[in-house]
This record gives structure tokens, C-alpha cells and sequence, in this order.
């Protein structure tokens, strides 16, 4: 004879005890409706120590990709920490700025009220690409128009939000946008100009395999988008 189930044990919660920490931070942007590609941060919805069962997390589902690999991690010295060693790498290094705030940036008043041309580069910056996971390494440049309302920044702190954005996986033009949007709303310039250029390792170290090509893309902002002189002596002034 069949037992009618209980209703009330449908409709019991669920313990979140053994649920994987990835599923809970997915349940988390779902219910705030937050998406989370590649590219996006989603640092305000770790909880403190969740980054730490992340990382333990992605090692065990490592260690399955190596198994399907076919290699040989127990007898094999060379790999035999592999597994702890990537996941560690991307999410202590290469996709690091997706699980961390940004990183906290002093703004000071432009009390002499410059308003010259101001260049700062070229930086070194370091992604990946979302496609293939490759890496992407190049240098870029950020031109600044101030104006007297405009907030002064030290220069290593555009390097700094340069490596956030760019610690994510990417594709180049989306990359530029995020950097200058996010420069824009903290220095509130006349005008923003940014120039980047790359190599990308997807096109070096597989497919066509070509190693000399490299991506040049800009975003121009503000002034710099309206005054044909003044994109003019940015580009000029990049000493590529």
C-alpha cells in the first residue's frame, strides 16, 4: 500500500548543510538578480571565509578535470599539487577581481584647478580571455582632462583599478569600457581617454598561432570625444 507523503515535509526548508559554497553565492545573486558573467564582480555577495570553501571547491572539481585529462596525479611529482596550485591562481591571482571589492581609492579636491592634459602609462595589465582562459597581457594608457570640480587621484591608484578590472576573465573591448567607466565615476573629469594594447595568448598559443599580432582598442570620453585637437595630442604624446 502506497503512503501519502506529508505535505508539511514538502514544505519544510532545506538545510544548507553539504550545500556546495559556489551554489550558495549563485542562490544569492538570483534572489537579488544580480548576473554574474566572467566579467562581473560579485564580491558583496561572499560572506566572510566562503572565499577559503570556494577555493576548495574549485581544487576537488580541478582534480576531476585532471582525472578526465587522464594524467596522473599520484605518481606523477610534477602534477601532484596541480590541482591546488590553479585553483589558488585563479582565485588569489588571475580572477581575483571578481572576488574582491574594488580596492579603496583617496580622492583629493583639484585645489590648483588644473585643467592641462595629463597621461599616465603605459601600465602593464595582466587578464585573460573568457573565451579560451589564455592569457592577455599588454600595456595601456588613461589620458585625463580635469576641470576645477574634478577628483585628484595618485597615479599608482589608476594601475591599481586598472589590475581589478583586468584580474577578471575578458575580452579586450568590453575591458577598456569597464576601466574607463569606473574611472569616470571616481575622477568626474572634462574628458577621459584610454588606449590599450595587447597580445592575446588565444591567438598566439593556439589557433592560428600567430605571435606577432597584437589588439589596440580606445575609449574616449567627455572632451576627448569632442575635440578633434585633443584626441589628437593624446595620441600624439603615447609613446608607442
Amino acid at each position: 500500500m502506497l503512503m501519502k507523503a506529508d505535505p508539511s515535509s514538502q514544505l519544510a526548508p532545506a538545510t544548507d548543510e553539504g550545500t556546495p559554497v559556489s551554489v550558495k553565492i549563485r542562490e544569492r545573486l538570483a534572489a537579488a538578480r544580480k548576473r554574474f558573467h566572467a566579467n562581473d564582480n560579485i564580491a558583496d555577495f561572499i560572506q566572510p571565509g566562503e572565499l577559503e570553501a570556494l577555493l576548495d571547491e574549485v581544487e576537488v572539481k580541478m582534480q576531476g578535470v585532471l582525472d578526465s585529462l587522464v594524467i596522473d596525479t599520484v605518481g606523477d611529482h610534477n602534477t601532484g599539487d596541480t590541482a591546488r596550485r590553479v585553483a589558488k591562481m585563479y582565485l588569489n591571482e588571475v580572477f581575483r577581481g571578481r572576488y574582491v571589492k574594488a580596492p579603496s581609492i583617496t580622492e583629493f579636491p583639484n585645489a590648483e584647478h588644473l585643467n592641462e592634459l595629463m597621461i599616465v602609462g603605459p601600465i602593464t595589465v595582466r587578464s585573460a580571455c573568457s573565451h579560451h582562459f589564455c592569457p592577455v597581457i599588454g600595456k595601456l594608457w588613461i589620458g585625463v582632462m580635469p576641470n576645477e570640480h574634478t577628483n585628484v587621484i595618485g597615479l599608482s591608484k589608476y594601475a591599481r583599478l586598472a589590475e581589478w578590472v583586468m584580474g577578471r576573465p575578458q575580452i579586450q573591448e568590453e575591458a577598456v569600457v569597464q576601466l574607463a567607466d569606473l574611472i569616470m565615476v571616481k575622477t568626474q573629469p572634462d574628458g577621459l581617454a584610454v588606449v590599450m594594447e595587447a597580445s592575446h595568448y588565444c591567438m598566439a598559443w593556439r589557433g592560428v598561432k600567430d605571435m606577432d599580432s597584437k589588439m589596440i582598442n580606445s575609449v574616449m570620453r567627455g572632451s576627448f570625444l569632442k575635440d578633434a585637437a585633443l584626441r589628437r595630442e593624446f595620441l600624439a604624446l603615447i609613446p608607442r
